[in-house]
This record gives structure tokens, C-alpha cells and sequence, in this order.
């Protein structure tokens, strides 16, 4: 008798433990879910102009693969850029950015590159905030989209896409690509 009523406060208070551990839970679900900022949509559009060649390029060769000038498609070649971002295509309209990071010929039948990205922007409202991509950009396609996979300062906790069209391809390899991100992120 003294252990069946023992086995029945054991019950009693485990269930009372289990009753209390899930409230707990629900409510901190709860102060979370009010807790979730407003998400804003933004749409951008500038001009990212990649240099290859002259005296100061925007984007240069780091490593690249033994045969890889032997490959129609540049596989194996890797490139770091710090591009600038504009206003408009003309190299000498307003600067409103800069694209930093790496790009490398990732095909082996078709011309495409890998690209992981980071658009960090320097003027008005976005100064000091940037946007980063990293997906497969078939460039000599008219029309990519990348995905965007972050971001910082108002572009924080970011996720959506870019669309890139390529405004000016030179013999050189120059060029100069218009961006049209749609960004969804914190208010």
C-alpha cells in the first residue's frame, strides 16, 4: 500500500512537472512569435562595372587551374573583384557602391561563372549596408538570376533575387552589368 501510493505521487508529480514544462514552452513560443520584426520589400537598380584589363583593373586572376587557358570556357579560372556600383551604365556617373568578393569559371561546356558576392553600398539610405549573393551566373546568357543569400545593416537577415542583364561586353572581357535586386528583409 505505502508503494502504490508512492508510485501515485511520483504520477502526480510528473504529470504536474510535464504540465508545467509545456506552458513554459508555449509561452516563450508565444513572446517569440510577437516579438518577430516587420519585413520590408526593396527593389535596387545600378550598374556593376567588372575591368579585367588595363592598368587598374576592378577584377583580377588569383589562381586558376594548370590547363586552364586551354579550355574554351576558362574552367578552373578564379577572379577576386572590387567593383564599382553606379547609377547608370556611365563609368562616370554616381558611385553608390562597391561589389567585393570572387567569381570563377565553374563550366565545363558552357561559359558560366560561380559568383559569391558581396554589394556593399556607400550612399544614401543603404550606406554602410550590404547585400550578398553567391550562385550560378550564366554570364553570356541576356538575362541570370542569383539568388540573394544575406545581407547586413537594413539589409539584415535579407533573402531574394537579382536579375542580371549584361549592358556592355568588350573583346577584353570588360564589362558592365545592370542589377535588379528584389530583397525581402527586417523593417
Amino acid at each position: 500500500m505505502a508503494n502504490t501510493a508512492l508510485l501515485l505521487m511520483m504520477l502526480m508529480i510528473t504529470s504536474l512537472l510535464m504540465a508545467l514544462t509545456e506552458a513554459s514552452w508555449a509561452e516563450s513560443v508565444e513572446a517569440k512569435k510577437e516579438a518577430t520584426p516587420l519585413e520590408t520589400i526593396t527593389n535596387l537598380q545600378f550598374y556593376f562595372h567588372d575591368t579585367v584589363s588595363g592598368k587598374n583593373p576592378s577584377a583580377v586572376r588569383v589562381a586558376q587551374a594548370a590547363n586552364s587557358d586551354k579550355s574554351p570556357t576558362l574552367f578552373g579560372v578564379l577572379l577576386m573583384a572590387d567593383d564599382p556600383l553606379t547609377e547608370t551604365p556611365d563609368p562616370n556617373s554616381k558611385l553608390v557602391g562597391r561589389a567585393q568578393g570572387l567569381y570563377g569559371s565553374s563550366g565545363q561546356q558552357e561559359f558560366g561563372l560561380i559568383m559569391a558576392m558581396s554589394f556593399a553600398f556607400t550612399d544614401g539610405t543603404f550606406n554602410g549596408s550590404s547585400i550578398s549573393i553567391f550562385g550560378k551566373n550564366p554570364a553570356l546568357h541576356p538575362v541570370r538570376e542569383l539568388p540573394v543569400v544575406g545581407g547586413t545593416g537594413v539589409f539584415r537577415l535579407a533573402r531574394g533575387y537579382a536579375i542580371a542583364k549584361t549592358y556592355r561586353l568588350d573583346s577584353t572581357g570588360d564589362a558592365i552589368v545592370g542589377y535588379n535586386f528584389t530583397v525581402t528583409h527586417q523593417s
